[in-house]
């Protein structure tokens, strides 16, 4: 599952100077179109509260889509720290690939 937020987030991020070898802008588009087959949330909870306000929407988006895990690589965000969110566990994706496959 995806959101409108998440896609857009996803977007904006590839644009970084930093992904510019990583992430180019083909495959972006093509990531971004595979995606929209997913579900697409369209509104999110807002009362969310995040260590990083930018990541709240991750959050939000776990709970309307009572997502089973939250996969995320971003350490210094602060949400690996909270192992989950009520229903919702986070992981890692190593520590998501070795549980889930």
């Amino acid at each position: 599952m995806t959101s409108t937020k998440q896609l857009d987030e996803l977007r904006r991020a590839s644009r970084y100077p930093k992904f510019k070898d990583i992430l180019q802008p083909h495959r972006v588009g093509t990531m971004v179109n595979n995606l929209q087959r997913a579900i697409v949330l369209e509104s999110l909870p807002t009362d969310i509260e995040a260590e990083d306000p930018f990541d709240a929407f991750l959050l939000a988006m776990a709970i309307a889509g009572r997502a089973d895990f939250l996969v995320t690589g971003d350490h210094r965000a602060g949400l690996l720290k909270r192992v989950n969110h009520e229903n919702t566990r986070i992981l890692t994706p190593a520590a998501f690939c070795a549980e889930a496959l």
